[in-house]
C-alpha cells in the first residue's frame, strides 16, 4: 500500500461504507472497517494503519474513547472522532485523548477530507519538532541503495504530513508515478507503510 491507510471504526454499516467511498475518492486506502471495539483492536494490531476515524458510541461497554486511549498508549498515530454526540461531557472526555479532530454527524466529503489533511499536517509538526530536518546525505549513508533525488523529495513531503494528492500536485507528477516513487523508497528503507517510513526516517536523523 502506497497511500495513507485509514482504519474506520463505525457501527453503522452504511455510514462506514460512505466514509470508505469518500476516502477512496481522495486517494486514501481503507485499512479496515471495524463495527465494534473488539474488531477495532484486532484491526489496529493486524493492519497497523496510519490514521483512524473513530465513532464514539459503539453500542458496547467500550467506546471510541477507549480505542483512542489504546492508540495513544500503543501506536502513535493521529485519529479523529466522527460522532453524533456533541454534549459537553462527551467532548470533555474526548479532549483528554488529544484527538486530531472532531466531526459531528451529519458530515460531508469536503469536511472529512479537510479535517484529515489538517490532522496529518499537525501530527507531523508535533512529532518531528525535536528531530533535525531531513538530510538526503545522512539518510543515504545508512542505506544499501540510496534514495534518488526525486524519491527523497517524495519522502520529505510525506514526512511533513502531506497527503498523496498534495505530494503529486507539489511535484507536478501523476498519481501512478508518485506511487512508483513511494514503492521504490519503501523498498530502499525496508518499510511497508507511511507510518513505518516516517519512523525510519526519524530514526536515521537521530542516528
Amino acid at each position: 500500500m502506497t497511500g495513507i491507510k485509514v482504519l474506520i471504526v463505525e457501527d453503522e454499516p452504511l455510514i462506514a461504507k460512505n466514509i470508505g467511498m469518500y476516502l477512496n475518492n481522495n486517494n486514501y486506502e481503507v485499512a479496515g472497517i471495524a463495527y465494534d471495539p473488539e474488531e477495532a483492536f484486532y484491526q489496529l494490531n493486524k493492519e497497523r494503519p496510519d490514521f483512524a476515524i473513530l465513532d464514539i458510541n459503539l453500542e458496547s461497554d467500550k467506546t471510541g474513547i477507549d480505542i483512542a486511549d489504546y492508540i495513544n498508549k500503543t501506536y502513535f498515530i493521529p485519529f479523529i472522532y466522527l460522532t453524533s454526540y456533541s454534549d459537553k461531557e462527551t467532548i470533555d472526555r474526548a479532549k483528554l485523548t488529544k484527538p486530531a479532530g472532531f466531526i459531528v454527524k451529519p458530515f460531508n466529503e469536503k469536511t472529512l477530507y479537510a479535517t484529515i489533511e489538517i490532522a496529518l499536517s499537525n501530527h507531523a509538526l508535533l512529532t518531528n519538532r525535536h528531530v533535525p530536518s531531513l538530510s538526503v546525505d545522512k539518510i543515504n549513508k545508512l542505506l544499501v541503495t540510496p534514495l534518488s533525488e526525486r524519491e527523497f523529495e517524495v519522502m520529505k513531503l510525506l514526512y511533513d504530513g502531506k497527503t498523496n494528492q498534495q505530494i503529486a500536485e507539489a511535484l507536478f507528477i501523476a498519481m501512478n508515478t508518485l506511487k512508483k516513487h513511494i514503492n521504490n523508497a519503501y523498498f530502499k528503507l525496508d518499510v511497508d507503510s507511511r507510518t513505518s517510513a516516517i519512523a525510519r526516517l526519524r530514526e536515521y536523523m537521530l542516528h
